[in-house]
């Protein structure tokens, strides 16, 4: 099983950081949260920051872990550990990703997400209910 980290980064208006993979990779044409495989002899934390800095040219605080998700695709099973994470440098640009944007949970469903992110997008539906955003 592939270790895979993704950091859920949420604005001040509520709105979540969702990151469009690119056409004619794996999961092409889908929306995902930004993030890699984990290293051997690298943490999870410590990918995550790596991986975001190559991804999107920004630092990040790694808060809370969320569920990880268990999933097979037709390349094989991944473990994906998602993180709650703050940014606090950089310049975000999708110097990997066709496009980014700041989706609020009551829009999740107008992206086509990767499938493996759709447990996530879950748990924020639930973290976020009944939340009175800005």
């Amino acid at each position: 099983m592939i270790e895979v980290v993704c950091g859920v980064i949420r604005n001040e208006q509520g709105c979540f950081l969702a990151c469009l993979r690119p056409q004619g990779k794996h999961l092409g044409g889908q929306w995902e949260f930004p993030g890699g495989k984990v290293e051997t002899g690298e943490s999870p934390e410590a990918a995550l920051v790596r991986e975001l800095r190559e991804e999107l040219g920004v630092e990040v605080a790694v808060r809370d872990s969320l569920e990880s998700v268990c999933w097979t695709y037709d390349r094989g099973a991944i473990r994906l550990r998602p993180y709650l994470c703050v940014i606090t440098g950089g310049n975000l640009h999708p110097h990997e990703h066709e496009r980014i944007c700041w989706c609020a949970p009551g829009d999740f469903a107008t992206l086509d997400w990767a499938a493996a992110d759709l447990p996530i997008l879950d748990q924020l539906r639930q973290q976020t209910a009944g939340e009175i955003l800005p």
